[in-house]
């Protein structure tokens, strides 16, 4: 009898989720490495759009260019392919068969994200990059009776308009995508992930947009609790710091931890005492996701997704004269534009980066100028009509 129950035990401890990926890449890559060495996870297929000769440093793992082939044979589908477009149809077609969605793809959620949750779809993005580390840090903290004044993602160094040359150097040197480096680089990414941030965790930006203040230490933030003060809410920034760490951290109030003292809490007091600083000083990429995905399993509530209320966006900033006519290569991660997180209610008009891919200019556009939908010519597509839906 005893015996019987073990091995029915072992059975259910036998028992692995079936995990469909879609994209190849760099994030899809390491995280199909893992989950090959996994006791929890399979891989059921990996869509792709490259030559399958083409791919390399995968294990050994079904390659599909079939989304309903992915779909079909997975419990749960990750999204982490870094194209919007791509992933909301891809997204969609796993909603509409009742699947659960994971991602690493802030550009989808700030894009078409909102769209699905008001679907009631289950679509959440994974610890790893900084959106989902401090949606899980923001978790933590409150379950100790922190009050958040502002979600902060930490950098060390911008250049609005790098050159392609130097930009496809580290490209070569890092293993990721020129348009990735680029993105990271100009700050395109990081306006999005903090739009991103600020959505799914109901906070705001300032009124100028995100101060983005070069500090000399990561207490120096007390003026990021006076902006959350006005505005009676959480404040969604960024930071540049030289020597930092690659992480994120939380500002936020504590009146139990005031009365710990400060052999207990108050190394963490910003400079001026006006708050906490609580650091998460690493984001881990897909050797997080992992963790997500287990959570999943287990049925506890989604990490973070855009909210059905979204009040930010992310807009496209000239990074040079653009002419009538000319195309737009490619928005986020591109050398015509780069990213700017604005609130929407004001800026209704604004096109969002993410969906400028071989776009048409219709009319001249400045250095420095923020795109309207009146100047380009969007092609239609799944992720431009939820766009609109999701903000609406």
């Amino acid at each position: 009898m005893l015996s019987g129950m073990v091995n029915r035990g072992a059975n259910v401890m036998q028992h692995k989720t079936k995990v469909g990926i879609v994209g190849s890449g760099f994030i899809a890559r390491g995280l199909a490495n893992l989950m090959f060495k996994s006791a929890d996870f399979e891989i059921s297929h990996i869509l792709t759009r490259r030559p399958v000769d083409s791919i390399e440093g995968f294990p050994p793992v079904r390659f599909t260019r079939s989304l309903t082939e992915l779909v079909d044979h997975a419990d749960i589908v990750f999204e982490c392919s870094g194209d919007v477009l791509h992933a909301t149809d891809a997204v969609l077609a796993a909603s509409k068969a009742g699947k659960k969605v994971v991602t690493l793809n802030a550009e989808f959620h700030v894009t078409a994200g909102s769209w699905f949750v008001r679907q009631g779809a289950y679509v959440t993005d994974a610890d790893g990059d900084q959106p989902g580390c401090l949606a899980r840090l923001h978790e933590e903290i409150v379950g100790m009776g922190f009050e958040p004044c502002a979600y902060v993602n930490i950098k060390g160094f911008l250049n609005h308009n790098p050159e392609r040359k130097e930009m496809q150097y580290w490209s070569d040197q890092q293993g990721i995508r020129l348009e990735q480096v680029v993105s990271f680089t100009d700050g395109t990414k990081l306006q999005i992930e903090q739009a991103f941030v600020a959505n799914g965790l109901g906070a705001t930006i300032a009124d100028g947009g995100m101060f983005g203040s070069r500090v000399e230490t990561l207490n120096d933030l007390d003026y990021l609790v006076r902006e959350s003060e006005k505005f009676g809410k959480p404040i969604s920034d960024f930071i540049l710091c030289k020597g930092a760490p690659p992480g994120e951290l939380i500002v936020a109030k504590n009146p139990e931890a005031d009365r710990l003292g400060k052999y207990i809490v108050g190394p963490l007091k910003t400079t001026e005492g006006s708050g906490y600083i609580l650091l998460r000083p690493y984001h881990l990429c897909h050797l997080e996701a992992l963790n997500t995905l287990r959570k999943v399993v287990r049925g506890e509530p989604m990490l973070l997704n855009n909210s059905a209320n979204p009040t930010i966006t992310v807009g496209a900033v000239a990074k040079r004269k653009i002419l009538k006519d000319e195309v737009i290569e490619r928005g986020a991660g591109g050398f015509d534009v780069r990213g700017l997180a604005v609130k929407i209610q004001e800026n209704r008009n604004v096109a969002p980066i993410c969906l400028l891919n071989n776009t048409r200019v219709v009319r001249d556009i400045e250095p420095g100028q923020l795109l309207q939908f009146d100047d380009i010519d969007l092609v239609a597509s799944n992720a431009l009509e939820f766009y609109i839906n999701g903000i609406g």
